[in-house]
Order: C-alpha cells, then structure tokens, then sequence
C-alpha cells in the first residue's frame, strides 16, 4: 500500500469516527454579556448549576450531556452556561435550593422560565428542551419572589420564637435523631440551639442534641476521617460521601461545643478525626485549606463499595478527586472551627494551623478596607468577609491579641458600606436585573451573631446596629415562614440579642503563667456565647472599659453578669466551677 493511500484511508476512518462521536457542548461562563449573546441570537439561555464534588452532577455529564438529542437540541437554540456553585455564592445563594444539580432556564432578556432540581435522565431532559423552544411561557417552577418587608424592631416577636420553637420541636425525629425524614445530617445551627439550650438547663434539648450527635457517628469517615455530608433513607446508614468544608469545619466545631459542655473524650475526639482529614486531604502546603473532596473515585458511580476499604486498599484504587481552590469563606470557617477545638482542647497545633491559614488569607485574599474577594480571580461576596470576621474575633477570643479584633472590625466595617441593602445584607454586590443582590437567611443569622459580639466586645453602637438591622430581615413574616422547621438559627440570632454573653476578664501580665493558666480554664468553661478577655495593663485599657478592673498583687480571673462581677477567683479549677 502507498503511502498516499493509506494516508487517504487513514482520513477515511478518521472522520468516520468523529461523525460517530455526539458534538461536544460549548460550555459558557456566566456573565450578563451571555444574554446580550442570546438576545442578538434569539436563543435561550440554560444554567448548569452544579458542583466539582456532586455525584449526580456527574451522572449528569456522563449520560445527559452525552446524549445526541440532547446535544443537537442545546446547539440548535440554547446557549449553555456552567457554574461551579462554590465559586459563586450569590448564585449558590439564589438557587440553594434547587439542587445540586440545579438547571435554571432563561429567556434572552435574562427571565426564568423553568428551574429544576436534581438530575434529569437524558430523554426527560430532550424533552423539556424540546417543550420550551415549543412554548416559552414560564412554568409552575417560576413564581414571584415574595416581597420581604423588614420587621420592625430588631427581635422576634414572642408569638414568633414560641411558633417557631413549637414548629422546630414537631419536627424531630425521636426514633432516630435529627430533623426531617429523609436527609440525615448534623445540622449544626439545630444542635448549637440544643446544646445551648441545654447549657441553660433544658434537659428534653440536650437530649435531643446527643441522640442526634451520638446518631450522627455514623457519617464520620472510620479510615480518613471527616464527615460525609449527609444520608438518605430517613436514618443514617445510607451515606453520601462527599466531603465538602463548611460541613467538615462547623460540625467540628459543634462537637467541639459538645466536649466543652460534657466533657467527654468522644467529642473532642471527633472532633480531632474531622481536623485529621483536614491536615491529610484539605491542607495545602501553604496552610491555607481547599474547599472539597469528591464523592466518586470514578465520576458518576456510586463509590459506598470504596469508602468500606481500609487505606491502603483505597490508595491502590485512587483517591477522589480535592477541589483545590482556596476561598476565603471556606478558609474563615476552617479558622472558627480550629480555634472552638483548640478552646476545648487546649492542643496548641491546633491553634498554629488556625493562624496559618488566618495569615495565609490575610496576605493573599485581603483587600482595601478590610474585605476579602473570594478566590484569586472570584469577585465579591459577603461570605467571605463575614466568615474572615468571624474567624479573626474567634481567633481574638482564644489568643486575647488585639490584632485580630482589629481586623474583625474592618471586616464589619466592610460588610456595612458594601453589602447593607434596605431589607438587610446582601449577598454580593450587583446592579444586574437577572442577579439582583439581595439577603440571604443563613449569611445574615451568622452577620447577627458576628456583629453582636464584636459590640459586645468593642462598646460600639455601631456594630449593635448592624446587627439588629440584619434581624429585622430575619423577622420578617415572608423569611419566617419560607424556612419551615428549619428556624433553628434565627432562633439563636435572636437569644443572642436579647441576652449579654457571659463576661469573664483575666487580669494579669500576659507572660505571667498564673494569668495564663487562668484564661486557659475560661476558654474551657462550657458554651460559646461568652466574651473572654484578658487585661494586660502594660496593653493599655480595655477595647470595652465598661468594667473598672483592680490590678492585683496577683493575677486574678472576674466573672461579671448583669451589672455585676464576682470577686476575684485566683484558681484555675475554682474558676471552672462558675
């Protein structure tokens, strides 16, 4: 055979496979310049909303994607546009819950017309393509956002916290822990409202909050560590085994909380399993923290067979996928929930992998005025800076030094000129009709939290302000009623503005190692609405002098409440007992 008609035939066979091959979809990013794109074009416009980690997003691209009809269908009339969720939170926040995945349909001027949840097989998803080029009309899915109107005053009505608080309890599932019937996961919002709850002496709470965190041992990975998300079925045996950060990091946190109140190795030691996984899979080598690991070792199968392999075994196999960019949201929860196990623990490299991480944010993702952008390139979300704020007040808490409360402080300053909207705080910052900003539930609880104890702290009006301006979005009747049973939250918000944290001050020099010792046995006194300090007076005076301390011949702990204190408490244990 020549060389040219081999050549030929070569040609041949080649296009003959690539004609046997479905076209591959030109994925868009996403961006307001996409609907000037489809209005020029007379397309339709279709969101994947998705995640790196999600195992029925997989599925998604392994069949759906794939499908020729499905493909001819996106090319003939769509553009089709992708989002990885955790690199948006504005749009995370605005189809939560849709999914994930969630597949948004837009008319060219940027209108919804259909939004669906979950996975749609190849066929339905030909179909409804099909159906909405046939009659764009927006269906059952689209309906009008309600109208929030802020409540107004700063709190909850008591007709709204006791039906909510009734509406939270029917919802428990006395069997077999949690809340809800299906999903199984540690909500951490509902288990920091038990367990505080039971602090303050609610025996029926803290039950529910250790069948529920005793129930929840199920999801903990028994080889890796680190918690999977959640399980299905209505129990906790059925496991999905995606790990994503802010479940690795808030419920280290609460079994942190749930350590610091029984004292129990168990939760200290789960606690210290979840920051394993961290240290192992999560941390780069900078110490700054990556956002998630995926559930599939081989996208789109099920991977319950793996995940029962010791480590070798799962080494051998591969090992799923890390997402492995670095977001200063996910990093600022890290920070939190490092420094609430360190408090409990005391274990000091638990505190240095916090700072590294603080550090690491602080030199790469801070930026004027005292925000934070969310990745390298990723635009402006509140998330970030909330969770950077909360994580440097956190790490002030457990250090006592002051420069971290001045960062905190910048970053509520930041929130409040950038994010503050008539309703509430929004999300991100946008003038764009198709993503207005706008408040989101679970932002705006933690903003009500975060600024009420920097007020606490600082003596600033200005952050009291803030935070009640936040509750008042979150009392409103329309957010009220949106969030069924899932109220938990709001209801911590709201006891935190009605009631002072407990107040405990160390005096003392802060080499002296009696001084330290005592501030050591407050970080481990139960519960975590408490404002610790600790005054040095060569530091100058308190951030809040609302207290008139003595300096004593020796260093001394006070515990003050409602206008009063106590005497001074000189021993670590003693102080314990208060």
């Amino acid at each position: 055979m020549s060389f040219r008609i081999f050549f030929l035939l070569s040609c041949f066979v080649s296009a003959l496979h690539a004609a046997e091959q479905p076209a591959v979809i030109d994925w868009q990013p996403w961006s307001d310049s996409i609907f000037e794109k489809a209005k020029r074009e007379h397309r339709f416009v279709m969101l994947d909303l998705g995640a790196v980690w999600c195992h029925w997003c997989h599925v998604m691209d392994e069949l759906t994607y794939q499908d020729p009809k499905v493909i001819a269908l996106l090319k003939s009339r769509y553009i089709a546009v992708r989002v990885d969720q955790d690199s948006r939170p504005d749009l995370a926040n605005r189809y939560e819950d849709y999914g994930w995945p969630a597949t948004i349909f837009f008319n060219e001027d940027g209108g919804e017309i259909v939004k669906r949840r979950g996975y749609i097989p190849p066929e339905p998803m030909a179909s409804l393509l099909q159906a909405i080029i046939d009659d764009p009309t927006p269906g059952p899915s689209v309906e009008p956002e309600a109208v929030v109107v802020p409540a107004k005053e700063g709190a909850l009505t008591a007709e709204q916290r006791s039906g909510m608080r009734d509406l939270f309890l029917k919802a428990y599932d006395d069997v077999n822990g949690g809340w809800g019937d299906v999903h199984k996961y540690l909500n951490w919002d509902a288990l920091e409202y038990c367990l505080t709850e039971g602090i303050n002496g609610d025996a029926a709470m803290e039950k529910r909050a250790r069948q529920t965190l005793t129930a929840g041992l199920k999801l903990l990975d028994p080889v890796w560590g680190g918690v999977y998300q959640y399980s299905t079925d209505g129990d906790w045996d059925h496991p999905h085994f995606e790990k994503i950060m802010p479940f690795q990091t808030e419920n280290m946190r609460v079994f942190a909380l749930a350590a610091s109140l029984w004292n129990e190795p168990r939760w200290s030691d789960s606690a210290q399993k979840i920051r394993g996984y961290l240290k192992t899979f999560l941390t780069s080598k900078e110490g700054a923290f990556y956002t998630s690991q995926d559930a599939d070792v081989i996208q789109g199968e099920h991977s319950a067979e793996y995940f029962a392999l010791n480590d070798a075994a799962r080494r051998a196999r591969g090992i799923p996928r890390i997402d492995t960019h670095i977001y200063s949201r996910e990093n600022g929860l890290a920070i939190t929930g490092l420094a609430a196990l360190y408090a409990t623990t005391g274990d000091e490299s638990c505190l240095a992998e916090a700072k590294r991480a603080a550090q690491w944010i602080q030199a790469n993702r801070k930026l004027k005025g005292g925000g934070y952008r969310h990745g390298e390139t990723e635009g402006l979300f509140m998330a970030d800076t909330l969770a950077m704020g909360r994580a440097c007040l956190a790490l002030y808490t457990v250090t006592a030094e002051r420069a971290w409360l001045a960062n905190a402080i910048e970053a509520a300053a930041f929130i409040d000129v950038k994010f503050k909207s008539p309703a509430g705080f929004a999300s991100s910052i946008s003038t764009s009709s198709i993503t207005p900003a706008k408040p989101q539930v679970d932002e705006n609880i933690a903003l009500v939290r975060f600024s009420n104890m920097l007020a606490n702290h600082t003596g600033d009006k200005r952050w009291r302000s803030m935070a009640e301006h936040a509750m008042r979005y979150l009392a409103s009747p329309v957010v009220v009623d949106a969030q069924g049973y899932g109220v938990s939250g709001i209801l911590l918000a709201d006891r935190e503005l009605r009631i002072e944290p407990a107040h405990i001050t160390i005096v003392g020099a802060k080499d002296d190692p009696a001084a330290r010792a005592l501030f050591e046995a407050a970080l481990k006194m139960p519960g975590n609405y408490k404002r610790l300090e600790w005054w040095d007076s060569k530091e100058g005076p308190m951030p809040n002098p609302d207290v008139q301390y003595p300096e004593l011949a020796r260093a001394a702990a006070f515990v003050c409440k409602d206008g009063a204190c106590s005497a001074p408490i000189f021993l670590p244990g003693k102080l314990l007992k208060e």
